[in-house]
């Protein structure tokens, strides 16, 4: 790739020669997933760089808050709400945008998200489309599956969040040559300087995840239970938003294990890294990752980690150095590794040390940023493949 004062360079001779910075619409989930957090960061950073000028699309979902949708835009970010009732209409919708916009890359995050923009993309006549795969394990039907094998071939890039995302790309049978990775990254200001030591916090536990299908509140939920009969009683602190059936789903369970007094659904957070940073261990319990992003926030506040043993999160957490990994779904083995933190004081402080270091070394914004828009510049002073050329013919 193109390094970024390649990209700076360029930038300032296009606007001394008068040319218009590139523009990249950045289209995803209005869900405020991890894939829309990734996509706001890109355009935010966008902006800050002035490498690119950035657009962000949002696919209204029933979650989507016009509150949230208009502090993005007191931010001064360029934000449009499309329909998502209708695939179609979708479609329709972006591809109008786009003939508006005239960007020169449009990235299509997730998944069926990026089926639907690379199809607006075509219609509209985008002279170059990207693919971000944002989890390990999506709910590919054999015809969606054909749909963007199908879309790959007029696509520049095809890019996984993690290495783990990448190897399950491959595995469906999109072309190596166009697949690659590009780790999520997390702002690291707010957990920068000094942290508290986890001797001087609550001893109590945070999960920072929507409630979806693809997270396991229920299983860290069984295991608060297990520490119960074993004579521990930390709290628990869930934040996030997400689809409401799955939330009043863990409240129900949480009455029936009587775990009321130790468990507290905040919902939606505005200072997560506060929260983190006063509590001791952060935990992600899940079915499927990509890059667990609210995990790494965890390291980078200096809180002692537990993840699931599954994709996204296994690349991150090396067991026993800089935190512990629980058997998937195992209610006796997440209790086993929060047990273990919450009476292993010395062994707890050593991994959170570890942790911090390793997100603040490997997982900032800077280097997601600049990945990315090194990749941008590639593709922009390049001309499309034969095989991309042919598949837009």
């Amino acid at each position: 790739m193109a390094d970024m004062p390649a990209v700076a360079n360029r930038v300032d001779a296009d606007a001394r020669a008068g040319i218009r910075a590139p523009r990249v619409l950045h289209f995803v989930t209005g869900g405020f997933s991890g894939a829309t957090q990734v996509a706001i960061d890109l355009v935010e950073a966008h902006r800050a760089s002035g490498n690119f000028d950035a657009k962000l699309v949002l696919r209204r979902k029933r979650n989507t808050e016009s509150g949230r949708v208009e502090a993005l835009r007191q931010k001064g970010l360029d934000v449009e709400v499309v329909a998502g009732w209708s695939h179609a209409v979708t479609i329709w919708q972006l591809a109008r945008i786009c003939r508006r916009f005239c960007p020169d890359i449009l990235v299509a995050h997730g998944f069926s998200d990026h089926l639907w923009g690379r199809y607006a993309g075509l219609l509209a006549k985008v002279p170059h489309m990207i693919h971000v795969e944002h989890n390990s394990r999506e709910r590919y039907s054999r015809c969606r599956l054909s749909q963007a094998l199908w879309l790959s071939k007029c696509t520049d890039a095809i890019v996984g969040c993690s290495e783990g995302v990448r190897s399950s790309l491959l595995a469906r049978g999109f072309p190596a040559e166009k697949t690659m990775a590009i780790p999520n990254g997390i702002r690291l200001v707010p957990y920068q300087g000094p942290v508290p030591e986890l001797a001087a916090r609550i001893p109590g536990i945070v999960m920072a995840a929507r409630f979806a299908r693809q997270k396991d509140h229920e299983t860290l939920l069984r295991a608060l239970a297990l520490l119960r009969d074993r004579g521990l009683r930390p709290t628990l602190q869930f934040a996030g938003g997400g689809k409401m059936r799955y939330k009043h789903a863990a409240q129900e369970l949480c009455n029936q294990l009587g775990l009321q007094e130790q468990v507290n659904f905040i919902g939606f957070c505005s200072d997560v890294p506060a929260l983190l940073m006063q509590h001791r261990i952060c935990v992600l319990a899940t079915h499927y990752e990509g890059m667990p992003l609210s995990l790494i926030e965890g390291m980078a506040a200096g809180c002692a980690v537990v993840g699931s043993q599954v994709v996204g999160v296994q690349e991150v957490i090396d067991h026993r150095y800089n935190g512990l990994l629980a058997e998937h779904a195992s209610p006796s083995s997440l209790a086993d590794a929060l047990e273990d933190l919450l009476r292993d004081d010395v062994g707890a402080q050593r991994m959170a040390d570890a942790a911090r270091r390793d997100a603040i070394g490997h997982y900032s914004m800077e280097r997601m940023t600049s990945d990315y828009e090194s990749l941008f510049a590639t593709i922009m002073s390049g001309r499309p493949s034969q095989e991309t050329r042919a598949g837009r013919e």
